[in-house]
């Protein structure tokens, strides 16, 4: 079993910035890519950006060269640095962990809002 915590969200002014945390606990040790979704009011969740075991990224188109997702040499935590941020960007965003034996583990989200 994986945990996972997310922090970080709040409200933010369009253009500002913002940096999520997902605190991961349990058998962490089986984690092969933790990725960051977002779902927002009536829309569907979406892929925002992943990282796996091996440290490759990957983004969706509407978040590149504005966010960056990294790690610290364990799964412990992962972060998502949003810069630039947009009204569009307004969501829940959870954190996800792809583990071993095809499990899946999600967390309970935190929500940011871009408004001014």
């Amino acid at each position: 079993q994986v945990q996972l915590v997310e922090s970080g969200g709040g409200t933010v002014q369009p253009g500002g910035s913002l940096r999520l945390s997902c605190a991961a606990s349990g058998s962490i040790i089986s984690i092969n890519a933790i990725n960051w979704y977002r779902q927002a009011p009536g829309k569907e969740r979406e892929l925002v950006a992943g990282i796996t075991s091996g440290g490759v990224t990957n983004y969706a188109d509407s978040v590149k060269g504005r966010f960056t997702i990294s790690r610290g040499n364990a799964w412990n935590t992962v972060y998502l640095q949003m810069n630039s941020l947009k009204p569009e960007d307004t969501a829940i965003y959870y954190c996800n962990a792809d583990a071993q034996s095809a499990m899946d583990y999600w967390g309970k989200g935190t929500l940011v809002t871009v408004s001014s």
